[in-house]
């Protein structure tokens, strides 16, 4: 009989947290990797691991301009953010949180230990604060400022 694998029991109670909280998105991940390390697909864990965060990224882009490129967003309001004020801030918010995720991804690979902290507070943030997983980047952006290694 294989010995408990404390793994299996994180990524279950994590499912269980992101069903319970209704969040499907942090529910059907954790079941995804649960169903990897069960099976033979666990060889492909390191891929994920080097190149699941890019994957993610360019998928949350292309959701993100899907509007663009369906023309749901024409040019004409592609040009109004440049003179409105709110659109501006808006502009001015989105390089603050590009910066701090470049900031972030380093700091992630540089320093391992933190990213357990990182991971908590994220799923704690998506499940029961209504967040979205986006915030591992912008978390560690924020943590890299706050210990000078920007």
């Amino acid at each position: 009989m294989p010995a408990f694998d404390p793994t299996l029991l994180v990524l279950l109670l994590i499912a269980a947290v992101g069903i319970i909280s209704q969040n499907t998105a942090v529910a059907i991940a954790m079941l995804l990797l649960l169903l990897i390390r069960l099976t033979p697909l666990q060889q492909a864990l390191p891929w994920i691991e080097r190149h699941g965060l890019t994957i993610g990224i360019i998928i949350l882009l292309m959701g993100v301009m899907a509007p663009i490129a369906s023309g749901k967003i024409s040019m004409l309001d592609l040009m109004r953010a440049f003179t409105h004020w709110k659109s501006l801030l808006a502009v001015a918010v989105g390089i603050c949180v590009a910066w701090l995720g470049g900031r972030g991804v380093p700091l992630m690979m540089s320093n391992p230990g933190l990213v357990p902290g990182l991971m908590v507070g994220t799923v704690i943030g998506v499940a029961f604060f209504k967040g979205v997983p986006v915030g591992p980047l912008i978390a560690a952006g924020i943590l890299a400022v706050a210990l000078g290694k920007w």
